[in-house]
């Protein structure tokens, strides 16, 4: 029998939440992003009228005021988000099990069991997008194919409030013609490579031979053809039984710009004593650490590398962000946001390759150390206790957190 997958996609997710807490908000340009004042003054989303003017999402508030001066910029409230996030989750529950989280807004879900009762995969479409308007007062788009791959791609085919099938008889027609950006996975660095062999379209890489992508992109590019041929064959997740935590992170924009190492080295360890905290606290060591950097003219970079070992101690976490940083960035230009992040998750004392010399009894003491502090911070604040190198700049060090996120999935491509 013939996969049914699902992908829903909330609208415009967190605006559409402001809006329905904020009536007075109905009917004009609504956006949600961070303080102006601090230079926190990016768009993490925008209502559909908001887009309508143009306004993209990652961009500067001040240049989005330049298109749309009515627009309404609100700060994020991710508790709402994360209630909102549930309520759908529940109605997604009354037609599968099958239910994975690819993001706070989006999921894909496998209803080939429930076609049996509720009928085609467009039908149960249809019905959740109903629902979720009815019952949450958000809207969905709904992508309907036989693979992961094409359901995701199908639910931004048609947006706001809508569903598209993409099926074995329309892939080519409905797919192929797209840009190459628009298949899951291809970010900026990949479409650029991809463009300098002329492969501009999904059809095109739908029609290369394999080896040439394997060639261009390694492994990776084996995957990208088996995408754009419809040959994905990923499940879908059981809810219950995936990692939902795939990576833990905080990013922030800078109060000023940020000029050299020294700036950028005392904002990883910032950054990176409250992911290791994080860790800490839901009970996770990671073993890869990944870091976003992105300068005044908003051009970003995003690396990674492999630590020796698991860890949740953040001097460690730090010193390896730094050291991908060194190794990556030029200073053509002063940088106006950076971002760590900790992936490759494990249960703390699982199965992790011990050393046979003295680093185990090291780091022993490192997280009895770092446990310390947690249990210092919880009575009497976060700033009870720092780094005296954090003292070397109020300004940057003070209240820096925008982002800190638990990633259910988190690609650097």
């Amino acid at each position: 029998m013939e996969r049914v997958i699902l992908h829903s996609d909330l609208n415009n997710f967190y605006a559409s939440v402001e809006c329905l807490h904020q009536p007075e908000l109905q009917g004009k340009p609504v956006a949600v992003g961070g303080s102006v004042e601090r230079r926190h003054g990016i768009i993490l989303a925008r209502n559909t009228i908001a887009k309508n003017f143009g306004i993209k999402t990652g961009e500067a508030i001040w240049q989005a005021r330049q298109r749309c001066p009515g627009l309404i910029v609100t700060p994020p409230d991710y508790g709402k988000y994360i209630r909102f996030s549930k309520l759908a989750r529940e109605i997604y529950r009354d037609y599968t099990d099958k239910i994975e989280a690819f993001g706070i807004d989006e999921n894909w879900l496998d209803v080939t069991d429930s076609t049996r009762l509720f009928g085609d995969g467009e039908h149960i479409a249809h019905e959740i997008r109903r629902r979720m308007r009815a019952e949450t007062g958000i809207t969905v788009s709904v992508g309907v194919s036989w693979n992961k791959i094409f359901a995701k791609l199908g639910s931004d085919l048609k947006k706001p409030d809508d569903v598209s099938v993409i099926s074995p008889d329309n892939y080519k027609q409905r797919v192929w013609p797209l840009p190459a950006k628009e298949l899951l996975y291809v970010g900026p660095s990949t479409r650029r490579k991809l463009a300098k062999i002329g492969l501009y379209t999904i059809g095109d890489i739908a029609a290369v031979s394999p080896a040439v992508l394997t060639g261009l992109l390694g492994k990776w590019g084996e995957y990208l053809w088996s995408f754009a041929n419809g040959l994905d064959t990923t499940p879908v997740s059981i809810l219950g039984t995936e990692s939902m935590i795939k990576g833990i992170g905080n990013s922030m924009t800078t109060p000023r710009d940020l000029e050299n190492n020294e700036d950028v080295k005392m904002l990883f360890y910032v950054l990176s004593e409250s992911v290791a905290e994080r860790l800490r606290s839901h009970c996770f060591k990671g073993s890869t650490v990944q870091i976003h950097v992105r300068d005044r003219d908003l051009v970003t970079i995003d690396r990674q590398a492999p630590l020796n070992t698991h860890t949740f101690v953040s001097s460690e976490i730090a010193e390896k962000a730094f050291e991908i940083f060194l190794k990556n960035w030029t200073w053509d230009k002063p940088i106006r946001s950076i971002g760590v992040r900790v992936t490759d998750l494990v249960i703390p004392d699982g199965c992790t390759q011990l050393s046979l010399f003295d680093a185990d009894n090291r780091r022993l003491k490192k997280e009895l150390l770092e446990k310390c502090i947690d249990d210092i911070r919880s009575r009497y604040g976060h700033y009870s206790t720092q780094r005296a190198l954090m003292l070397k700049d109020t300004e940057l060090n003070a209240n820096p957190i925008e982002e800190n996120v638990i990633f259910p999935v988190s690609y650097f491509r």
